[in-house]
C-alpha cells in the first residue's frame, strides 16, 4: 500500500509540473514556423520553436525561465510578454500587437497589458498638452498620476514579476537636502550623492528573474555611464566593487553584472579604462581559479587562465603605473640601452616593425616630431624595433634611410639566439626577462604601439597615433595652442581608408 501511495504522489506532482502552456492566437499571420525568444540582459536569444496551426501556436512553459519573452515571426516582427511560471493565453492581431492584445489567461500579462495601455494613454495626454503649450503644472500632474499608478500596482502585487520590473524602472525619489541654520544647503552636491548611493534601491538585487529583462541591463549600463558616475577608472572601480559585492556569488545577478562590467571595460576604446577590466579580473575571477575555486563558475579553467594571464600582464601597463624596464642592444648589436637610464620630462616608448606598412608611415612622422619640436622640450623617444631574423638588416636600413636620431634598440637575432641557449649570461647583468620577451610583457600584438611616460616613467597615455601624441604632449607641457605638425583632423581624413596595423613581433 505504501508503494502505491508513493507512486500516485509522484504521478500527481509530475502532472502538475507539466502545466504552464504558452498559447498564442495570432490573427493576420499565415501558419508558419514561429520562434519563442527570451531576453538575457538586453540581448535576445532563441528559446524554442513551434509550428503555428490555424493561427494558434503553443510552447511548453516549463522549459523557460521567468522573464520577458517574445513571439518572433519570420518577417522579424515580434511582441513581448511576461512569463512567471504560469499558463499564458494571449490573442493578438498582427501588426498592432499592443492595441489588439487580449489576455485570456495570465495574471502577470493582464497587469502588464493594463500598465502598458495606461502609460500609452498618459504619454499621449502629455504630448497633447505639450503641443498646446499647456501650463507645466498640468503636465506635472500627469507624471504624478503615473507614479501613483505604479506605486499602487507594486503595493497590490508585491510578488509579481511585473511589479518588480515596474519598480525597477522608476526613478529614485530624492529628499530635500539637509540645510544649515541659515537655510543654506549642507552639501551642494547632496542630490547627486543621494542619487548615486541609492540608485539601486528600487531593484530587488536578490531576484534573478530581473536579469531576464532589458530594463535591468539598461539600469546597470546607465549607472556606469557619465549620467551617474564620474568617468575616472578609480571611481568606476570603487562603485563596481560596491555593486558586485551586494550579490550572492552563486546568483545569476552576480554572474550577469560581473560579466557585463568586465566585458564593457575590456572592450572599451577609452584610454585608461582597461584598468577597470584588470581590477575586476584580479579581484573576482582569478582568486582560487588554479584550484578550481573561482567564483566565475561559468568559465572553464582554460578560459580563466587566459583571462588571468592577460590581466597579470596588463596590470603593469595601465595608466598611472611604471611599466617593466626595457634594456636591449642598439644598432651596433653590442651597446645596451636602458629605458630606465633615459632622463627626460617625458619619454615616448615606441614599438615598431620595419616591415609593417603603418609603421613605415608613422615612424618618419615621429622622427620629424622629435627633431622639430619634442627634443628641444626635453622629450625623448625610446624605440624598440623588430630585428630578429632578416629584419635585423631591414631595421638598420630603415633607421639609416629615414635618419632616425632617437634611441633605437631591438632584440637582435644574435641576442635572441644567445639568450635562448643561456639567458643567465644577460640576466640580470644587462637586461631582464621582460625585455627578452617584450612582445608578451608589453602586449605587443600589433604595431606601431605607443606609451607616453612622465619623468618618473609612469604611463600617462598610450595607444596614440602620432597626431594624438603631439596634441597630448602639447597639452601636458602647457602649449595646447602650439601649431601642429600633424593636426588630428588631417590624420582622421587620412586613416578613413588606411590598412589595419600588422601583427607585432611573435613570441
Amino acid at each position: 500500500m505504501k508503494k502505491i501511495i508513493v507512486l500516485f504522489t509522484g504521478l500527481l506532482i509530475g502532472s502538475l509540473s507539466f502545466g504552464q502552456k504558452l498559447t498564442f492566437k495570432i490573427a493576420g499571420q499565415k501558419d508558419t514556423t514561429v520562434n519563442l525568444i527570451r531576453y538575457y540582459g538586453n540581448k535576445l536569444y532563441l528559446a524554442d520553436t513551434a509550428e503555428m496551426k490555424n493561427g494558434v501556436v503553443t510552447f511548453d512553459g516549463t522549459k523557460q525561465k521567468p522573464g520577458v519573452l517574445g513571439i518572433y515571426f519570420p518577417d522579424q516582427k515580434y511582441f513581448e510578454f511576461i512569463y512567471n511560471n504560469e499558463d499564458v493565453d494571449i490573442s493578438v492581431t498582427k501588426p498592432n500587437f499592443v492595441e489588439t492584445e487580449v489576455v485570456k489567461k495570465s495574471k502577470e500579462n493582464k497587469l502588464f497589458l493594463d500598465y502598458m495601455n495606461f502609460i500609452a494613454a498618459k504619454r499621449k495626454e502629455a504630448k497633447d498638452l505639450t503641443d498646446k503649450n499647456a501650463p507645466k503644472d498640468k503636465i506635472a500632474a500627469i507624471s504624478k498620476e503615473v507614479v501613483a499608478y505604479q506605486n499602487k500596482l507594486i503595493a497590490d502585487n508585491p510578488t509579481t514579476l511585473v511589479s518588480k520590473i515596474v519598480k525597477m524602472s522608476m526613478d529614485i525619489e530624492i529628499p530635500d537636502a539637509p540645510k544649515n541654520a541659515d537655510g543654506s544647503p549642507v552639501d551642494s552636491s547632496f542630490a547627486y550623492h543621494y542619487y548615486r548611493d541609492h540608485y539601486f534601491d528600487n531593484i530587488d538585487l536578490k531576484d534573478d528573474r530581473l536579469v531576464n529583462s532589458p530594463v535591468f541591463h539598461n539600469k546597470v549600463d546607465n549607472y556606469f555611464s557619465k549620467n551617474t558616475l564620474i568617468q575616472q577608472p578609480d571611481t568606476i572601480i570603487k562603485y563596481a566593487y560596491r555593486l558586485v559585492d551586494k550579490f550572492d556569488p552563486k546568483s545569476e545577478m552576480f554572474k550577469y553584472v560581473l560579466h557585463h562590467i568586465t566585458y564593457k571595460y575590456e572592450t572599451s576604446n577609452i584610454m585608461g579604462f582597461d584598468k577597470i577590466f584588470v581590477a575586476m579580473v584580479l579581484k573576482y575571477y582569478c582568486p582560487g581559479y588554479e584550484e578550481g575555486n573561482s567564483v566565475a563558475t561559468w568559465m572553464t579553467k582554460e578560459k580563466l587562465k587566459e583571462m588571468c594571464d592577460k590581466a597579470n600582464i596588463l596590470q603593469h601597463l595601465v595608466v598611472g603605473v611604471v611599466p617593466p624596464n626595457i634594456s636591449l642592444r642598439d644598432t651596433t648589436d653590442v651597446t645596451w640601452k636602458s629605458l630606465a637610464d633615459v632622463k627626460a620630462d617625458y619619454t615616448i616608448l615606441y614599438f615598431w616593425d620595419p616591415e609593417c606598412g603603418h609603421c613605415k608611415k608613422e615612424t618618419p612622422k615621429l622622427q620629424r616630431l622629435y627633431a622639430e619640436k619634442l627634443k628641444a622640450r626635453n622629450v625623448e623617444v625610446y624605440a624598440v624595433g623588430k630585428a630578429t631574423g632578416d629584419d635585423f638588416e631591414k631595421w638598420k636600413e630603415f633607421i639609416r634611410k629615414n635618419g632616425l636620431t632617437f634611441i633605437n634598440v631591438a632584440l637582435t637575432q644574435s641576442l635572441y639566439e644567445a639568450a635562448s641557449k643561456d639567458w643567465r649570461q644577460f640576466i640580470p647583468k644587462y637586461t631582464n626577462v621582460e625585455s627578452l620577451n617584450y612582445s608578451e610583457h608589453f602586449d605587443i600584438y600589433a604595431t606601431p604601439k605607443v606609451f607616453l611616460l612622465d619623468k618618473d616613467k609612469k604611463i600617462v597615455a598610450k595607444s596614440l597615433s602620432i597626431a594624438q601624441l603631439e596634441e597630448v604632449i602639447d597639452r601636458l607641457q602647457g602649449q595646447a595652442d602650439a601649431p601642429k605638425l600633424f593636426p588630428v583632423e588631417d590624420e582622421e581624413k587620412d586613416t578613413e581608408h588606411a590598412p589595419a596595423p600588422t601583427s607585432g613581433q611573435s613570441k
